[in-house]
């Protein structure tokens, strides 16, 4: 059976919102771009993981949910027309006689491509369970890992575990849904942002949630369903504490899965890049968002913006070589008379 083939100018591993963005900014150069991902849609762990959480860090958004800011993106790019290649896994990378680079997927996909820009975020990730014995009979039921949707914790008794900003900021969300929020946390210093840290603090004080630190979730009890967690506290020992939802937010174990094998070099998981555009090593091939690591390097989707307007300028000299770029701005030609020009 013949597999599919896909020719494109660029092509982008990662439907996050960099590589979204990504098109974008290659769409305003004229270059096209097929969009690889694992999941079955656009938009990254801000789909996946967070869509209800809201992002505060966007310029000209004081405040944008995450899968708002997803849809928005889709919308930014609907004039360049994109490619989407989704549920599929970027698995061989194979140099062609014509300078151009072939990647298989895992489903057998075909795609050809003189640039590629690897945006695929923390790559392939698995979540870090806490180790509690029997947490995997309640992932479902009463267990989760992440907060897709807030409503199910609506009028209902919540316990957050974790001391990061994901931990931090729904707790600080949801103290305004749950019936009863508690929030654990092993040690009394918290990762997460000052301000949210604050918040959180206020939320305890003013009786708004339970914060109990020094501790730590050691066993789960249910019959069907979660309804109780077994506690262990530095100081006070052990004891039960009633629930309905258990959450434990200890982050992501990030891992590059096949692109790790490609001859980039990497760094604690991470892809190296020159700064001046977020080259690799490997020519034709970028890395930007979470998934690359340079000096002083920051993991904010803005800073991710940033990386892929870069990357654009140097990949247009590569997909047209010898061809002068011409740079425009959006504010004098408008978005579609750069599409269409």
């Amino acid at each position: 059976m013949e597999q599919p083939l896909i020719e494109t100018d660029i092509l982008i591993i990662g439907a996050g919102p960099v590589g979204l963005f990504a098109v974008f900014e290659a769409g305003l150069l004229k270059m096209r771009c097929q969009v690889l991902d694992i999941l079955p849609q656009p938009g990254g762990q801000l789909t996946e993981i967070y869509p209800k959480k809201p992002i505060y860090d966007i310029p000209g958004c004081p405040g944008v949910l995450a899968g708002d800011l997803v849809q928005n993106l889709l919308r930014q790019i609907e004039p360049f027309n994109p490619g989407f290649t989704l549920g599929e896994r970027a698995e061989t990378l194979e140099k062609q006689a014509d300078g151009r680079w072939k990647v298989v997927t895992d489903r057998g996909t075909v795609l050809l491509a003189p640039v590629i820009f690897v945006a695929g975020g923390l790559g392939c990730f698995d979540t870090r369970k806490p180790p509690i014995e029997n947490i995997d009979q309640f992932e479902d039921k009463g267990v989760e890992y992440f907060v897709r949707n807030p409503d199910l914790y609506r009028d209902k008794r919540v316990v957050i575990a974790g001391g990061g900003d994901s931990a931090l900021d729904w707790t600080i969300y949801l103290s305004n849904v749950a019936r009863e929020l508690t929030l654990i946390h092993r040690r009394t210093e918290f990762r997460g942002a000052l301000d949210s840290v604050e918040k959180v603090q206020h939320l305890a004080q003013t009786g708004k949630i339970k914060l109990i630190t020094n501790a730590q979730v050691t066993g789960l009890s249910g019959n069907g369903h979660l309804d109780g967690l077994q506690i262990l506290h530095d100081t006070d020992g052990e004891f039960h504490l009633p629930t309905d939802h258990f959450v434990p937010l200890f982050g992501l174990t990030p891992k590059l899965g096949p692109i790790g094998e490609w001859g980039l070099q990497v760094d604690k998981g991470a892809i190296e890049v020159n700064t001046f555009d977020y080259s690799t090593n490997v020519p034709g091939i970028f890395a930007i968002g979470d998934i690359n690591t340079y000096p002083g390097k920051l993991k904010l989707i803005l800073c991710g913006f940033h990386e892929a307007t870069l990357a654009c300028q140097s990949a247009f000299n590569v997909v047209n070589p010898g061809k002068k770029l011409s740079f425009k701005y959006t504010t004098v030609t408008g978005i579609e008379g750069l599409a269409a020009s």
